[in-house]
């Protein structure tokens, strides 16, 4: 069954500076839409208020046309990607694995080099390597709709394209929304791509368009 998210008229201030106003992108399942910005354009912010971490009172944000207006967001419907580390580094990925449902076998077919980790608590692996088994958690879960913030941080390029093909291949099942200031790589995975530029987003067309918005030079 085919999902559809749609965001728009969000407004988002801080103090006197308006951060996000007239938002507005959708993404359906079998979809992946990028988000990009210059630093503090709140790429990260509008992450937030889809996942319902920044409660306003001037948005909507609706999946299949029902606006989602509590705070709390169902895993079966978003999973939610943040910037910074969110597992806990005592556990083991054995127990990762399970808690989340997932195949292990499967997660190795895209990362052999990772089956020697199996018993290991995550803190005996990189940075990089923690970020890996991360992604693949929130986007190897059953879910309508992944939020991914920097999901290629700290990972080497020969991993990033790894995941970039299960970014694509979950997009079969799924919609995926992410950001990234690696943008190269976000313009070769996504479908769409939209622009954050003084508080509004724009949709993209072409590569002259992020020049034009102010995103590169």
């Amino acid at each position: 069954m085919a999902h559809r998210l749609e965001v728009d008229s969000i407004l988002l201030e801080f103090g006197n500076k308006l951060v996000l106003q007239d938002v507005f992108f959708h993404c359906e399942t079998g979809k992946v839409i990028g988000l990009l910005g210059r630093n503090g354009a709140g790429k990260s912010c509008l992450l937030n208020i889809i996942y319902g971490v920044l409660p306003l009172v001037n948005k909507s944000v609706r999946l299949d046309g029902k606006a989602l207006s509590r705070n709390y967001r169902d895993p079966n419907d978003f999973r939610y990607l943040p910037q910074f580390s969110f597992v806990p580094k005592r556990n083991r990925l054995r127990r990762l694995f399970r808690n989340f449902e997932l195949d292990f076998e499967r997660f190795v077919r895209y990362f052999p080099e990772f089956r020697k980790y199996y018993r290991s608590k995550l803190s005996k692996l990189s940075g990089g390597e923690q970020r890996i088994v991360e992604v693949y958690l929130i986007l190897a879960s059953k879910t309508k709709f992944c939020l991914l913030d920097e999901p290629f941080s700290q990972v080497m390029p020969l991993h990033v394209e790894t995941l970039k093909r299960i970014i694509r291949d979950e997009s079969r099942n799924k919609g995926i929304v992410l950001t990234d200031h690696l943008y190269k790589h976000v313009t070769t995975v996504c479908d769409d791509l939209y622009v954050i530029t003084n508080g509004k987003t724009y949709l993209t067309r072409e590569a002259d368009d992020l020049k034009r918005l102010g995103y590169i030079n």
